[in-house]
């Protein structure tokens, strides 16, 4: 029989608090591991991508043999260490003769694997690599664009799914609000076959054009490299459903009789009795002959009142 433990102080009430479903979740944390055997350049890249993500990102540097992840068995360790964290993705660097530098990409939903993508990386370079002006660096959680060009990221379901899974690991915290004079990197991805792509980390700089729009000029800092997609998995359809589902508090109430449109924006529609004119009471007083004088005395053009008449003694003689 399963026993539920209560919280014993108001400190472990406060941890757990912070690890229940929230209606609008923070920022996802990010989970590196390394496997059993790895090469210098996925040590690099896991490295680099630790630093890209340092507010919300946890490294482990020993090495995992258990962890397998496209395995039926392998999955276990790694769900372990996703609920020990609470990190909801992760990134796993191996390397084999068979899968040399071999890094995986996945999401957690509630602690369990959601999807996988497994990918190959080549000609990669750091950010050791690239000469540029310090000054120009992009600042530690800045928000990102991203540029993703070729048709492939819309036709093709391998590079579908990985546009999805770069997104969401690297453009942090979900935000309504933002100030364009913090946006300094960009993240640029170019599909260079159905199964190869361009992942490239750049710096903006914003130079004067005249107008009110300025002039952005990319300066490449690293890391660069070529990804090429070996193996991946979608989630199963009764996941994909669990993990889709929107609360009851965040549904929008439809309201009535109202439209919205791209152009004119929200429209209304009002519904009025029929008005019966002829039965209407019309007031005795008109309105307009008090506005006539009002304004006839702010023109100094009204009558002025007439001055009260004096009382006049009456003498009566009495003889008459």
């Amino acid at each position: 029989m399963m026993r539920i433990k209560t919280p014993r102080n108001a400190r472990v009430k406060r941890e757990l608090q912070k690890l229940a479903p929230k209606l609008v979740e923070t920022a996802k944390k990010t989970l590196i591991l390394h496997g059993t055997k790895t090469s210098n350049v996925l040590n690099s890249l896991l490295t680099e991508i630790y630093h890209l993500k340092k507010e919300n990102s946890v490294k482990y540097s020993r090495k995992n043999d258990k962890v397998r992840p496209f395995e039926s068995g392998g999955e276990a360790s790694l769900e372990f260490f996703s609920l020990k964290t609470d990190c909801s993705l992760f990134v796993y660097g191996s390397h084999s003769k068979k899968r040399p530098n071999n890094l995986v990409l996945g999401r957690t939903y509630d602690h369990h694997i959601y999807d996988l993508v497994e990918l190959g990386i080549e000609n990669f370079k750091s950010m050791q690599s690239f000469s540029y002006d310090k000054k120009f660096a992009p600042q530690m959680g800045s928000k990102p664009f991203f540029a993703f060009i070729g048709e492939a990221f819309e036709t093709v379901d391998e590079l579908k799914h990985l546009k999805e899974i770069l997104l969401d690991l690297f453009r942090g915290e979900v935000i309504t609000n933002l100030n364009l004079a913090g946006l300094d990197r960009v993240y640029v991805c170019t599909a260079l076959s159905a199964n190869k792509i361009l992942f490239s980390h750049c710096a903006m700089r914003l130079k004067k054009s005249g107008t009110s729009v300025p002039k952005m000029e990319l300066i490449e800092v690293g890391p660069s490299m070529d990804m090429v997609v070996r193996r991946h998995r979608n989630p199963d359809d009764s996941l994909r459903r669990e993990a889709m589902k929107t609360p009851h508090e965040l549904i929008k109430k439809k309201e009535k009789n109202v439209v919205k449109d791209a152009v004119q924006g929200k429209l209304g529609k009002i519904y009025m009795p029929d008005q019966q004119v002829g039965v209407v009471p019309l007031a005795n007083k008109a309105k307009g002959v008090k506005r006539e004088r009002r304004e006839a005395k702010m023109k100094g053009e009204g009558h002025k009142p007439s001055p009260k008449k004096q009382k006049q003694d009456i003498i009566v003689n009495a003889d008459e």
